[in-house]
């Protein structure tokens, strides 16, 4: 069992940065690879990244690709995404979320969630 809290979410302008926080609770963390997905008003749940469970292998989405880093600390039982020149349609509530199954961007394969955070950011 992993329990997944976000923080970090907020309102910003376009062209700042922010750092989202994913802290887990639980003995498989460690084993765990870890994605980060978003959701838009009126759009569905998307993928932003996945990082494998000793962080040496990472996946974005196109559309997040060179600006933001997914990353994460095991002896801190956290997970990160540092997000770079954000733009408004960025704006989303932010979630992670873990999984033993592999690196992987299908959300469906996911088995832990957090409750988001959100993000607004501003033209």
């Amino acid at each position: 069992q992993v329990q997944l809290v976000e923080s970090g979410g907020g309102m910003v302008q376009a062209g700042d940065s922010l750092r989202l926080s994913c802290a887990a609770s639980g003995r498989t963390f460690s084993d765990s690879c870890m994605g980060w997905f978003r959701q838009a008003p009126g759009k569905e749940r998307e993928f932003v990244a996945a990082i494998t469970d000793r962080g040496g292998t990472t996946n974005y989405a196109d559309s997040v690709k060179g600006r933001f880093t997914i990353s994460r600390d095991n002896a801190k039982n956290t997970v990160y995404l540092q997000m770079n020149s954000l733009k408004p349609e960025d704006t989303a509530i932010y979630y992670c979320a873990a999984t033993r199954r592999g690196l992987t961007s299908d959300e469906n394969f996911y088995d832990y969630w957090g409750q988001g955070t959100q993000v607004t950011v501003s033209a």
